[in-house]
């Protein structure tokens, strides 16, 4: 969990690809008001020149401010340094992680993986060894396994709980000890209330003093609380444009839009700032537009999204040639 303050600044971004029509552009600016932001061109490089592979997942940074991002491809996990260099990649089993946070216990950080592609959760060391993985609950009922199992989210509360989506099968979230091992289950298909039409992504909230847990209900187009039994509590937002990933840094939610754009809530909830907002509602939600149609400083479908330990912003754009772009504040 991150609880340093953002400063109210602008910020700047960078897209990264194997081709990138950016660099060498000059900077364009979204935003307003304190949130204004000037896209900079060409942050990451790429293995061998070739691009991500699809990115229809989610991106963790962890305290160093190295990048995690997912990719349906054969580089599985990507890992980039703040600069953007490229570290490594994670073996080709990790290939389809669809959520992903870091979370550190006890002096070391590990990744937790809603892995959609084998239907499990996973909890991992930075390098890629595997802790634990948890398949689907056969205590839930949900079904043939693992057709059945749909992860697409992951959280994990301050006692180390750990909860799993199942944004994409049941809409039910699943509850598991530390080490994996099932509690119980909540939620369900549904248009209100602690049941989702696809609890896309969720993540634990403290802003408030209390955790608790927020549901991206992405195609409800709305955000909602629930405490960590599955209780509802409120719905922050409505009327959203497919919300799919969020996340938190100090007083400011970031959430990835797959129609086009990123909000950013404060405290309260409310909206301060939409980044990136694309006029071109044809390209909304839409995997195969390619870089030649791509404009900087514009999303088509953010997916994912994480803030660094600086301030940066990282955007992942569901795309099949792969698409990430970079926030960085700027003094």
């Amino acid at each position: 969990m991150k609880t340093a303050v953002i400063a109210s600044t602008c910020l700047i971004i960078t897209t990264s690809f194997a081709q990138n029509p950016f660099k060498g552009k000059d900077p364009v600016t979204t935003g307003s008001g304190d949130h204004r932001y000037e896209t900079v061109p060409a942050w990451s490089e790429l293995p061998e020149g070739k691009n991500y592979g699809n990115t229809h997942g989610n991106i963790a940074v962890d305290e160093a401010g190295n990048v995690y991002i997912t990719t349906d491809g054969p580089y599985s996990i990507m890992v980039y340094s703040p600069e953007g260099k490229h570290l490594r990649s994670f073996p080709k089993e990790y290939t389809r992680v669809h959520g992903l946070v870091i979370r550190k216990e006890n002096g070391e950080e590990f990744l937790y993986a809603a892995h959609l592609g084998k239907a499990r959760a996973v909890k991992l060391k930075l390098d890629g060894s595997l802790v634990w993985e948890a398949p689907a609950p056969k205590e839930a009922n949900i079904g043939a396994y693992p057709k059945g199992y749909k992860p697409t989210g992951i959280a994990v509360s301050k006692d180390g709980t750990v909860f799993v989506a199942d944004g994409y099968g049941t809409k039910l979230i699943h509850k598991y000890t530390n080490d994996g091992k099932y509690l119980t289950s909540f939620g369900g298909a549904g248009k209100e209330g602690a049941t989702f039409k696809t609890g896309h992504d969720i993540l634990i909230d403290t802003r408030s003093g209390t955790e608790r847990l927020l549901v991206c209900d992405r195609d409800n187009r709305r955000l909602v609380y629930l405490d960590l039994n599955g209780k509802f509590l409120s719905e922050p937002q409505t009327g959203l444009r497919r919300p799919c990933t969020a996340d938190i840094r100090g007083d400011y939610m970031a959430i990835a839009e797959l129609e086009g754009r990123v909000t950013l809530l404060d405290k309260n909830d409310k909206i301060v700032a939409h980044l990136g907002d694309n006029p071109d509602k044809t390209q909304w939600a839409k995997n195969p537009i390619p870089p030649a149609q791509w404009k900087d400083g514009v999303f088509t479908a953010p997916h994912g999204i994480a803030f660094g330990p600086k301030g940066e912003l990282y955007v992942m754009d569901w795309n099949r040639y792969g698409r990430v772009t970079k926030l960085v504040p700027k003094k």
